[in-house]
This record gives structure tokens, C-alpha cells and sequence, in this order.
């Protein structure tokens, strides 16, 4: 009985969206396919959905001081935005007041690519280059100890970056 009341209420939906589509004031318009892809940009923790491209640490040291240097500060630290690097060990400790950051609070480094991806730089939003976006990450990751000075990120390579609070996330579960 409730399937039949959901299926009518559906048709009575639809059919009076179709009679409203030819009365509304006719303002805006449908997302082209590109406009679309420029927002499907999710990333999985095993990497799905990661772009082509690569970047290393030193490239993404300039990357950093060009673009993220003024609100995140030197090194990752002391910004009027949030810190980036240091934390590790904080988070979980009685007594201790946690200090969140890439390398300790963030679980996957996809994760944190995939926000750097769609927020950053703040003033400019999904600007960074795939390349850029790499290398910035290796330059974070390292600056955080979890990464060595010469190591290269891509696709294949970062989901394989183990974060130190990796499991500190308990997976949602329904009703709990």
C-alpha cells in the first residue's frame, strides 16, 4: 500500500513539474557537459577519481611560497589559516589538546588532495593545475614527516601514503 502511495505521489509530482515547466520564468539554464565535469571531481581513499599528472616536493615547495604561503605561513605553521604541519600524537591523548592537521587528523592523503582540489587557494578556488595540486600535497605530506624529500605523488602513489590517523575514523553506520 505504501509503494502504491509513493508511485502516485511521484506521477502527481512529475506530471505537475512538467505543467509548471512551461509557466516559470524561464531564468537560468542547463549545465553543459563540461560545466558539469568541472564539478565531478570526487576522490576515493584507494584513489578513484585521482587526475593524470605528478609533482615532487621541490616543485611543490614553490607551489606552496607562491600560493599558499601567506595565509598557511612557513613551513605549514604560525598562518592565520589553519596549521598544516606538526600535531602528530595529539589527537586521542588525554590531557592533550589536539592539534589537527594534514598529518595528524587527516585519514588518507586523498582526502586532503581531493579539499585542496575544490577549496584552495582560498581566493581561488579549483585553480591549481593537476601538477600543482600533486605537488603541493608531496610538499605537505613531507613537511608532515610522511613522505621522503624525493618521493613523487600521482595517482598511483598517493593513495599508497599510510596517515597516521588512518584508522582514528569509525565508518558510519545507520542507527548507531
Amino acid at each position: 500500500m505504501r509503494s502504491a502511495l509513493l508511485s502516485i505521489a511521484l506521477m502527481l509530482t512529475l506530471t505537475a513539474s512538467v505543467a509548471l515547466a512551461d509557466t516559470t520564468p524561464n531564468l537560468g539554464r542547463l549545465a553543459s557537459p563540461d560545466e558539469i565535469s568541472s564539478y565531478d571531481i570526487d576522490v576515493s581513499p584507494d584513489g578513484t577519481g585521482l587526475p593524470p599528472g605528478s609533482g615532487t616536493v621541490e616543485a611543490g615547495e614553490t607551489v606552496y611560497a607562491q600560493k599558499c604561503l601567506a595565509c598557511h605561513g612557513a613551513n605549514g605553521v604560525r598562518g592565520t589559516a589553519p596549521r598544516l604541519a606538526g600535531g602528530q600524537g595529539t589527537i586521542g591523548v588525554p590531557n592533550v589538546r589536539p592539534v589537527k592537521t594534514v598529518g595528524s587528523f587527516w585519514p588518507y592523503a586523498t582526502s586532503f588532495f581531493a579539499y585542496v582540489r575544490r577549496a584552495m587557494p582560498y581566493d581561488k578556488p579549483k585553480s591549481l593545475t593537476n601538477d600543482e595540486l600533486y605537488a603541493v600535497s608531496a610538499y605537505v605530506l613531507q613537511l608532515n614527516g610522511l613522505i621522503g624529500k624525493d618521493d613523487v605523488m600521482n595517482a598511483q602513489t598517493l593513495p599508497k601514503v599510510r596517515m597516521p590517523n588512518r584508522d582514528g575514523f569509525k565508518p558510519w553506520v545507520r542507527g548507531e
